[in-house]
């Protein structure tokens, strides 16, 4: 069974990893700014639903490698806190480009459906997500606590509903106070800046002290 600590560890991580402006964020943002608060909850949704299908392909896939291979498991580590260390440098390099990403959608007229769909296969896509789940992850599972796999699982949708969470707080935000992000560039770039700082801090951490179980 994975430890409290270790949950608490990774919930933390997750959130560092969700709360800073990328792809699904940006996008949550961007319906919200165009076509309004439901429309952004609504793509929270869809994103959220489309990371499901990508956290069963990783536990079953990677999962199997990280149990039969603590070598692999070490380069994966590596990789990992090398590659969030590289993101933490982007969003610090484009942290002013955040706002004109977010806000580049053009109003238009979408079926609940079609805002849903569209959420799900930004969210199915995201790099982010998919590299967290790849490289950072498995630093969490515990070798000796049983089924890799279902540890997985079980980790991968503790960051699905962080990820609900946070973003759900984005869409309302910026569909309930459009000026607010419109008006004011520096707001965006200051949170880019700040968890970009955070991002380079935690493959630090990942490095130094993932499990090595």
């Amino acid at each position: 069974m994975v430890s409290v600590s270790t949950i608490v560890a990774f919930v933390l991580a997750s959130f560092v990893i969700i709360v800073i402006p990328g792809p699904s964020v940006l996008f949550v943002i961007g319906r919200s700014l165009s076509l309004g608060r439901r429309a952004g909850l609504l793509s929270v949704l869809g994103n959220e639903a489309g990371v499901v299908p990508v956290v069963f392909a990783v536990a079953f896939g990677v999962g199997a490698i990280v149990e039969a291979s603590i070598v692999l498991f070490t380069i994966i580590k590596i990789v990992g806190a090398c590659y969030l260390a590289y993101l933490g440098i982007q969003a610090i390099r484009h942290r002013k480009d955040n706002l004109a990403k977010a806000t580049e959608a053009k109003p238009e007229n979408a079926s609940s459906g079609r805002v849903f769909l569209q959420g799900f296969i930004v969210g199915m896509t995201n790099p982010k997500s998919l590299v967290f789940f790849i490289a950072v992850l498995p630093q969490f599972v515990n070798r000796s606590a049983g089924s890799i796999q279902w540890q997985f699982v079980a980790l991968g949708l503790i960051f699905v509903v962080i990820a609900l969470i946070s973003d759900a707080v984005w869409a309302i935000i910026a569909g309930s106070a459009r000026n607010w992000f419109a008006t004011n560039p520096k707001r965006m770039a200051r949170l880019s800046g700040v968890g970009g700082g955070m991002m380079i801090g935690l493959s630090g951490v990942l490095l130094l002290t993932g499990n090595k179980r």
